[in-house]
C-alpha cells in the first residue's frame, strides 16, 4: 500500500479511543499502540519524515498496512493494547522478558497438618495464597525461613496419613521441626503455628511478637516451665526473622518507586520497593539506548511489568510525567482489585525516593557497561590470539554426550557479546549413535544439520557465528573444517583442549595451530566458561533422556545405590553386565566401600538363586 493510500485511510479513521496495529508487507504486526482519538493519533505517524525521530522513521519506512479496533473508553484501550502487545510482540514495541515468572507462595489451610508449596499463580481452591515473589529461590527461601523460625513441618510427607511411617528426619534432632510425624504434635497445636506463619507472611511480626511474650508469661506464672522456655525461643527466633524481613515479604509491598535513566548505549528502569517504611528489593530492567521519549517507555514499562506480575502496590512514585497517567492508574488499579495511586513527586521526601532511584539506576548503567567493556576486551583479545578478521561477536560451541555408550546427544549454545544467550541454544538428538558410540561421526551429523538448517533458509538457526568452537581436540575440530568446506563456508573454527587438570589451556586450530589462553586471565575465564556451559548443557539433554531409562533398573533395587552412585557406576563399568562381572575391589575403586560390597553381594547371591 503507497504513502497516499496509507493517509488516505487515516483520514477515515474515527476519532474515538482504540488500538491500531501496524503491519509489514507479510501482514506480520509490527507495532501495536492506543490512542484517546484513532485518526488523531495514527495521522502523526504519516507526517513529513523530517518531523520524526529516528526510530518512528524506521517504523514507517515498514509499515505496509494497519488495522484498528475500536473501544468505548481509553481504559479499554489501554488494557487491549497490553493483550496485543503480549500477543504479538512486535519488533517496534518496548517488550519485557515474561518467562522470569512471579510465583506465589501456597497454604493448604484445609488440612489437618497445612504446609507450603510454590506455585506460579493462585487458584480458587480454597488455599490461601502470598506473594507474589521475585521467583522461586525468594519464595522458597522464605518458607524455609519462616518454617526454621517456627519448627514446622519442610519434608512431603501428608500427615496424618503418613504418622509413625518413618522416623523423624535430621530436622528434629537440629531443633528445626516439631516433628509430626511422632504423632505427638496434635492438630490444633500444628495450626497455631500455623497461623503465626501466616501472621509473618503478613507483615505482623510485631503482633506476633507481643502475643508470644503474652503466651510466655502466662505460662511462667503457671509454673509451666519447659513451655515457656519453648515460647522465649520461638520468640528469639521471630524477633531475629525483623531484622530479614524482607526475606519474607512478596514482591509488592506498600510503596513502588520507578525511575527511568538514560545512558550512552543503554537505558535503565530501576524498581525501589517498600515496606513497613524501609527499602525491601530493588529490580533493574535494561534497554538498548531507544530514542523514545522517557515518558513513553516508562508507560510501555508500567503497563507490562504490572500485567506480569498481577499485583501492585497502593502507591507507585515515577521519574516522569505520564501522557496516560489518569488512565494506567486505573488500569494498575484494576490489577490491585483497590485504588493504586500514581504520582510524579516534585518535592519533599518523596521527591528524595525517585533521586534516589535515578541514582541507582545510574550506577546500574555504569557497572553493565563496565562488564561489557570487560568482555568486549576480551572478545578483541581472541581476535588478536587467533588472528581473526572479524570481532567474534557471535560465538557457537558444541559438545557430545551419551549415557553408558547409549542416548548421545550433541549441544551448541551460543554466547553473544561474551553473554550467553539461551534462547538461540540448540539440541541434537543423534542418528548415526545408533550402532555404537564414535564421537568424530556424531559431532559430523550434528554440525552438517546445524550448517544445513541455515543454508535452506532456517531462521532459528541465523546468523552463523564469526567462529565455531569444539569442545574436543585435533580430530574434532577437523571434522568442523571438513563440514564447513562441504558448504564452502569459511568461518574460523578451533578446538577448545584441556589440560590434565580437565582446565581449558588452548584453542587448536584445524591445520594445529595452538593458541596458548591460560596466560591471559580474561580469554581463560571467557573460553573456560563457554566450555563449561556447552558440556552442562550437553549433560542436562543427556541426563533426560538416558536418566529416564535406568531409573527402575537392577541398580535401584539396591538400597545403597541412589542416583549419584548409579551414574557413577554407569559411567564407569559402562553397563549392568560389566558392573555384575566386576570383583569387589574393581567396584570399590568407583564408589565407597560399603556400596561396593552391597553391589557385590547382590548380584553373587542372586546368581547363586
Amino acid at each position: 500500500m503507497t504513502r497516499e493510500q496509507l493517509r488516505e485511510r487515516v483520514r477515515k479513521l474515527p476519532l474515538s479511543p482504540g488500538v491500531y496495529l501496524h503491519k509489514d508487507r507479510t501482514g506480520k504486526v509490527i507495532y501495536v499502540g492506543k490512542a484517546k482519538a484513532l485518526r488523531n493519533r495514527v495521522s502523526n505517524y504519516f507526517q513529513t519524515p523530517e518531523r520524526l525521530n529516528a526510530k518512528t522513521r524506521q517504523l514507517v519506512s515498514h509499515i505496509d498496512d494497519f488495522d484498528i479496533i475500536v473501544t468505548e473508553t481509553e481504559f479499554e484501550a489501554l488494557v487491549l493494547e497490553n493483550s496485543m502487545i503480549k500477543k504479538y510482540k512486535p519488533k517496534y514495541n518496548i517488550l519485557l522478558k515474561d518467562d522470569k515468572g512471579y510465583p506465589y507462595i501456597r497454604l493448604t489451610v484445609q488440612a489437618d497438618y497445612p504446609s507450603f508449596s510454590v506455585v506460579s499463580k493462585p487458584a480458587q481452591d480454597g488455599a490461601r495464597y502470598f506473594g507474589p515473589y521475585p521467583g522461586r529461590v525468594a519464595a522458597r527461601r522464605a518458607i524455609d525461613t519462616i518454617s526454621e523460625a517456627l519448627q514446622l513441618k519442610t519434608c512431603s510427607r501428608v500427615f496424618p496419613r503418613d504418622i509413625g511411617k518413618d522416623r523423624p528426619c535430621l530436622n528434629q534432632h537440629l531443633g528445626r521441626c516439631c516433628a509430626p510425624c511422632t504423632g505427638r504434635v496434635p492438630p490444633e497445636e500444628y495450626k497455631a503455628l500455623i497461623a503465626q506463619a501466616i501472621a509473618l507472611f503478613e507483615g505482623n511480626a510485631k503482633a506476633l511478637e507481643r502475643e508470644l511474650n503474652e503466651k510466655m508469661a502466662e505460662a511462667s506464672e503457671q509454673l509451666q516451665f519447659e513451655r515457656a522456655a519453648v515460647l522465649r525461643d520461638r520468640l528469639r527466633a521471630v524477633q531475629k526473622l525483623g531484622s530479614r524481613q524482607h526475606v519474607v515479604a512478596g514482591a509488592f509491598a506498600e510503596l513502588d518507586v520507578i525511575a527511568f535513566v538514560q545512558g550512552e548505549t543503554r537505558a535503565c528502569v530501576c524498581v525501589l520497593h517498600y515496606g513497613g517504611g524501609a527499602l525491601q528489593d530493588k529490580e533493574y530492567t535494561l534497554f538498548h539506548v531507544t530514542e523514545s521519549d522517557p515518558p513513553e517507555v516508562l508507560a510501555a514499562f508500567i503497563k507490562q511489568y504490572y500485567a506480569q506480575r498481577g499485583a501492585a502496590p497502593k502507591t507507585v512514585l515515577l521519574s516522569h510525567e505520564l501522557e496516560e497517567q489518569e488512565a494506567i492508574a486505573e488500569y494498575l488499579s484494576s490489577i490491585a482489585e483497590r485504588r493504586v495511586e500514581l504520582a510524579v513527586p516534585q518535592r519533599g521526601e518523596r521527591r528524595t525516593l525517585t533521586r534516589l532511584a535515578e541514582k541507582n539506576a545510574r550506577e546500574e548503567i555504569e557497572r553493565r557497561e563496565q562488564q561489557s567493556e570487560r568482555r568486549h576486551k576480551s572478545l578483541e583479545l581472541l581476535q588478536n590470539v587467533t588472528g581473526m578478521i572479524a570481532l567474534p561477536l557471535r560465538l557457537e560451541a558444541y559438545d557430545i554426550s551419551n549415557f553408558a555408550g547409549q542416548d548421545t546427544v550433541g549441544s551448541m549454545v551460543v554466547f553473544i557479546e561474551g553473554q550467553p544467550k539461551k534462547s538461540d541454544y540448540r539440541k541434537f538428538k543423534i542418528e548415526c549413535a545408533a550402532n555404537g558410540q564414535d564421537d568424530y561421526a556424531s559431532m559430523r551429523e550434528m554440525l552438517t544439520r546445524r550448517v544445513q538448517r541455515y543454508v535452506d533458509g532456517d531462521e532459528k538457526f541465523s546468523p552463523l557465528p564469526n567462529a565455531f568452537l569444539i569442545d574436543g581436540g585435533l580430530g574434532h575440530v577437523r571434522i568442523c573444517k571438513e563440514v564447513l568446506d562441504s558448504f564452502r563456508l569459511d568461518t574460523p573454527c578451533f578446538g577448545m583442549v584441556k589440560d590434565d587438570k580437565h582446565r581449558t589451556r588452548a584453542l587448536i586450530a584445524p591445520d594445529g595451530r595452538e593458541f596458548g589462553i591460560s596466560a591471559t586471565p580474561a580469554l581463560f575465564a571467557l573460553i573456560g566458561r563457554i566450555q563449561e556451559e556447552v558440556h552442562r548443557f550437553a549433560i542436562t539433554y543427556n541426563r533426560q533422556l538416558g536418566g529416564k531409562k535406568v531409573r527402575g533398573s537392577t541398580l535401584d533395587k539396591i538400597p545403597s545405590v541412589g542416583d549419584k552412585r548409579r551414574s557413577e557406576l554407569l559411567r564407569h563399568f559402562g553397563s549392568i553386565d560389566a558392573i555384575k562381572k566386576a570383583s569387589e575391589s574393581d567396584l570399590t575403586r568407583v564408589v565407597p566401600r560399603n556400596t561396593a560390597h552391597a553391589v557385590y553381594e547382590y548380584f553373587h547371591t542372586e546368581d547363586k538363586q
